[in-house]
């Protein structure tokens, strides 16, 4: 079939140069409009469940909102994890769906689910989902600042809150824009009791007549001189004047009690869960872009900065806008990094094709084919959805020199035609025939197998998944591509410019002086072919001195350019301390020359996505261009001079990357490489667990921090009404809740409307009558009967602790411990430290479970394992299909362990872990080192053929020293096409393993297997394979040993 597609091609030449041209064309206008990004998306999917509960403890937003929504949610189709947050006064439920779920598919069924359960939760709760965005959507950040003092925090957020974000909120692409700290304007009303005790007020009617003089109304039309008027009746709040006239009773002579009277009115801020500070300076108000899933992320952020520069001539005087965090250069930096390798692979393939073949013409075949493969795959590419990053084009990257083996083995065979036969007009479409067809259909079968040889990679599942699946596709599509070229376009364009002088191949000095190497070594196969193979087995068993030695990791960190601080400070800080604990690491990440900003978050933006304490830090540090950096300086470097500097009592020190940590956050909700989850009924108990895995943790070795939350770190003030007490003076309790609601917290009970900006408007009692427990005790309640009593006659008030965040995990509850580590791999480091909690006993009911990055790295091992063996069944099926016999293809499966030799101690010298990158680079070696068996038994049985043919025409029977001669033809004469497939795919790699930049962490763990093993598989399959051959066909062909004639 192959060899009558290698005809028609040649017979319709013009028409494949047409076809070649329109693939041309649509590849380019394709690569110009593909949308860009630095890795692929790799969060879940999963949709976020946002309550807020104003006001409430954890341990009431757990019982009321989170454990019925988790609980709900676990019924939900397709749905893998129920994670659940409960904080004061927001509850959070993530719903993680498994692979390959449709994100708006899985929002419509949590909407559904929610709207069954929404009933139930309190009234005062409202539920939302979170936005259409991923883990990988925070693509840009803001911070807003006014260096001559003209602006608050508070005029900043307004700013903010009312105009940026709309205004950015409309851009294409965009899904949220979350704000994070500054100070929300709030109009506080600060009753005074002992006036409410005079006026025998109280303290709900003074919300209930807040909450009713904030309204406006319509009162239908009427009709005036043959017109029709709206009726509309004002009455919104648009200040503290409003406020204050606000009507509460009138005295018995006709006199109106006004609020006025018994509070005081003021700003204030309102209470935050979230604080920004930018370079040590003070706090800032910070914006966060969210991207909408699936959408183009350079597009996304260049309309954002775009949109921001029109914005800034409508901000006020002396306010700016300053970027602390920008997706687009890690994207560039990406993209470049690979474009710049691709063009070196390009030049490095097209030298070696000249070199070894001395004829410029020939390498033009090479220089016109290779760029359509490319093209194709990205035609392919782009209609499948897959965007250009670093993984995706990296797969065309390690595919470019396997994608030149077919035309470079077919130009050879020409070239080996044409010294037999001299070129004419007349004869030169036959002899191109001739060639492509003698070695196409072997070749072609080659390229298919380095296709199907990436099939394990499909077979990874989430995180691992998803970063390598792209790059498996465009690997795939591009060797397919390939492939179809090499038996259409390849054979036409040979016809057409392999002509002129070509230099024979013992004229070349390349090839004569690898002739000249190989010549002693085949002549020792020859001899002795039984002590070659001996020697390959003890080669082979050498393999487990690196492998045993050999560390693993899930995948090396990826340099993004930027870093994220993320410590972790102790439970129930104030939000006062933590602005404190902001400023001052802020200030000493400054101190550090590479540091261009550095903006730190306490606690959580507004946004479902962001499910963070108070008392969690995320500092985004920008960094200058590696240009600009000291000498000698590093990332590893960098991060280690942080952290002797940044030392800050009671923080507990992470430097990672910003896009990594927030998908690890997100999947496991774990934000260092190891996490361990402990489930169980009783938060105290898990606290307990937690603080004894600390403590045996901190003495493993490689152990660079580690730190077990507080579950119940919070403090509390527990108010327990005495009901009898409380019915007394006829109040439920309800009543006494609604008091302790407003007078003690402050409660929000209406908001102002001024135009298109809404201000909460908060009711509470002064500071000196709430700032310590005797005072709580003697806060004078009026009740609805005119009777004025302290409130220790309605409650008992008591200081406990408790939970300050709880966490859940499928309806079960969780303590979660970070462990973060250094110099040592992740798979010996849970190795001990598995031994080490093991003599922690766990009391019935509680269970620990290793997450992040550990979690990911024991699911692909257990992937790999069952999908590597089916591969290789694959590739045999494909070479017996090819060949007919199932000797010649075991002989070629030889291959594959002495490929696997080289790769190991190649690995090993280069001090890399085994990792789901390194284990890719080895699924790829296994395809191309099967091509070089393939070609090698092709040229053998072709030399045996015309050794057989000569003998039939001599009359004679065919003796050994014909098998030998047959031997030396096929492996020692057809070196030069052997040598140039390896040396195109190790050249083609050269770049990746030698460059650096972005991505290059972990293309170069793709590639060293590759160079490695493709190394030992040449140099052992030149004589190997000729040793078995020669055995084969020794006993196959039943040739005696008396006519054996010694080399």
């Amino acid at each position: 079939m192959i060899a009558r597609l290698i005809r028609w091609s040649i017979g319709n030449r013009l028409l494949v140069i047409f076809f070649a041209i329109m693939l041309a064309v649509w590849g380019g206008y394709t690569v110009k409009n593909t949308p860009l990004d630095a890795i692929p998306d790799l969060s879940d999917v999963q949709v976020i469940v946002k309550t807020t509960y104003p006001g409430q403890a954890p341990q009431v937003v757990e019982d009321q909102v989170t454990y019925p929504l988790t609980t709900a949610m676990l019924a939900v189709p397709g749905a893998v994890t129920v994670r659940g947050y409960s904080f004061f006064n927001d509850s959070f439920v993530y719903v993680i769906f498994e692979d390959g779920t449709d994100l708006y598919w899985a929002r419509s069924r949590v909407l559904e689910y929610l709207s069954q359960v929404a009933p139930t939760l309190p009234a005062a709760s409202r539920s939302a989902l979170g936005p259409d965005a991923t883990g990988v959507g925070w693509v840009y950040q803001y911070a807003l600042i006014d260096k001559t003092g003209g602006h608050d925090l508070a005029q900043l957020r307004s700013i903010q809150d009312w105009f940026l974000k709309y205004e950015l909120q409309t851009i294409d692409g965009v899904s949220e824009v979350a704000t994070i700290g500054g100070m929300v304007k709030q109009y506080q009303v600060v009753v005074d009791p002992e006036k409410l005790r005079t006026y025998g007020i109280p303290l709900e009617k003074v919300q209930s007549e807040i909450a009713r003089g904030n309204q406006e109304t319509g009162g239908r039309v009427i009709e005036m001189a043959e017109a029709e008027y709206m009726v509309r009746a004002s009455g919104y709040i648009k200040g503290i004047k409003d406020l204050e006239v606000i009507p509460l009773a009138v005295t018995e002579k006709g006199t109106p009690i006004l609020l006025r009277d018994v509070a005081q009115i003021r700003l204030g801020p309102e209470l935050r869960r979230g604080i920004g500070e930018l370079n040590g300076e003070g706090e800032a108000v910070g914006g966060v872009i969210i991207m909408r899933y699936g959408e183009n992320a350079m597009r996304t952020i260049d309309l954002v900065k775009e949109k921001l520069e029109t914005l800034k001539e409508s901000l006020p005087e002396g306010v700016e806008i300053v970027t602390t965090y920008d997706r687009s250069s890690l994207i560039e930096r990406a993209v470049d990094t690979l474009k710049e390798k691709l063009l070196e692979e390009f030049i490095v393939v097209l030298l070696v094709c000249a070199l070894f073949l001395f004829h410029i013409r020939s390498a033009l075949v090479i220089l016109l084919s290779l760029p359509l493969g490319i093209l194709a795959a990205f035609i392919v590419m782009n209609a499948q959805g897959i965007n250009a990053n670093i993984m995706s084009l990296g797969g065309i990257a390690i595919a470019i020199g396997a994608m030149v083996d077919a035309a470079i083995v077919m130009i050879e065979n020409m070239h080996k035609h044409i010294e037999r036969t001299p070129l004419t007009k007349e004869n030169r479409w036959q002899i191109v025939t001739r060639a492509a067809v003698e070695v196409g259909p072997a070749l072609f079968f080659s390229l298919l197998i380095i296709t199907f040889s990436f099939l394990p990679i499909f077979a990874l599942e989430a995180q691992e998944g998803r970063l390598f699946h792209p790059l498996a596709y465009t690997k795939t599509y591009a060797m397919a591509g390939a492939a179809m070229l090499s038996v259409t376009l390849v054979p036409v364009l040979m016809g057409y410019f392999i002509r002129g002088k070509i230099l024979p191949e013992h004229r070349n000095p390349v090839n004569w002086l690898l002739m000249a190497i190989y010549k002693p070594f085949i002549n020792l196969v020859l001899k002795a072919p039984s002590a070659m193979i001996l020697v390959a087995i003890l080669v082979m068993m050498s393999a487990l001195i690196p492998l045993n030695r050999m560390g693993s990791e899930f995948m090396p960190d990826l340099d993004e350019g930027d870093l994220l601080y993320m410590p972790s400070a102790f439970p129930a800080v104030s939000a006062g301390k933590m602005s404190q604990i902001l400023q001052q690491t802020n200030k000493l990440i400054m101190t550090v020359p590479e540091v261009e900003t550095t903006y730190a978050k306490a606690g959580r933006a507004d946004t479902a996505t962001d499910p963070a304490p108070l008392t969690m830090v995320e500092t985004t540090i920008r960094l200058k261009p590696k240009e600009e950096w000291r000498e000698g300086m590093t990332t590893e470097k960098l991060k280690k001079e942080l952290d002797n500097l940044v030392q800050v009592p009671s923080l507990t020190n992470v430097w990672i990357m910003p896009i990594k940590n927030r998908i690890d956050m997100l999947a496991t909700g774990i934000k260092t490489p190891i996490g361990i989850k402990v489930a169980g009924p009783d938060l105290e108990e898990i606290g307990d667990i937690a603080q004894q895995i600390e403590a045996v943790i901190k003495d493993v070795p490689g152990t660079a921090s580690v730190y077990a939350e507080r579950v119940t770190g919070g403090r509390f003030v527990d108010v327990d009404i005495k009901r009898e007490e409380a019915a007394r003076f006829g109040l439920n309790v309800a009543d006494v809740q609604a008091f302790v609601q407003t007078a003690i917290g402050g409660m929000t009970v209406t908001q102002s409307v001024e135009g298109l900006e809404r201000y909460p408007v908060n009711v509470r009692y002064p500071r000196e009558y709430r700032d310590s427990l005797e005072r709580l005790k003697n806060l004078p309640v009026v009740t609805k009967t005119g009777a004025q009593i302290p409130l220790s006659r309605l409650v008992d008030i008591s200081i406990s602790g408790g939970p300050g965040v709880i966490r859940s995990e499928n309806a079960r509850l969780n303590g979660w411990i970070y462990v973060d580590i250094s110099n040592v791999d992740i798979g010996n480091y849970v190795k001990n430290a598995k031994k080490s909690v093991e003599t922690i006993d766990l009391p019935a009911g509680y269970s620990l479970s290793w997450s992040g990055q550990y979690e990911y790295m024991e699911r692909a091992k257990q992937r790999l394992s069952v999908v590597v063996p089916l591969t290789l069944v694959i590739i045999l099926l494909l070479l017996f299909l090819n060949f007919r016999r199932i000797t010649p293809v075991l002989i070629i499966m030889g291959t594959l362990p002495l490929a696997l030799v080289g790769g190991l101690w190649f690995l090993d010298i280069l001090g890399y872990n085994m990792s789901v990158a390194v284990g890719v680079g080895f699924i790829a070696l296994a395809g191309v080192s099967v091509e070089i068996g393939v070609l090698m038994i092709v040229y053998l049985e072709q030399a045996l053929a015309v050794q057989i043919a000569l003998a039939k025409e001599e009359g004679r029977e065919l003796t050994r020293e014909d098998l030998r001669t047959s031997v030396i033809e096929g492996a020692l004469l057809r070196v030069r096409p052997i040598m140039m497939t390896v040396a195109v795919v190790i050249a083609g790699l050269l770049p990746i393993m030698l460059g650096s930049g972005t991505g290059s962490e972990v293309m170069r763990r793709i590639a060293a297997p590759m160079v490695g093993g493709m190394t030992s598989a040449t140099i052992l399959t030149l004589l190997v394979i000729p040793a078995a051959f020669l055995i084969w066909k020794t006993l196959a062909l039943k040739l005696p040993k008396s006519q054996v004639i010694a080399g």
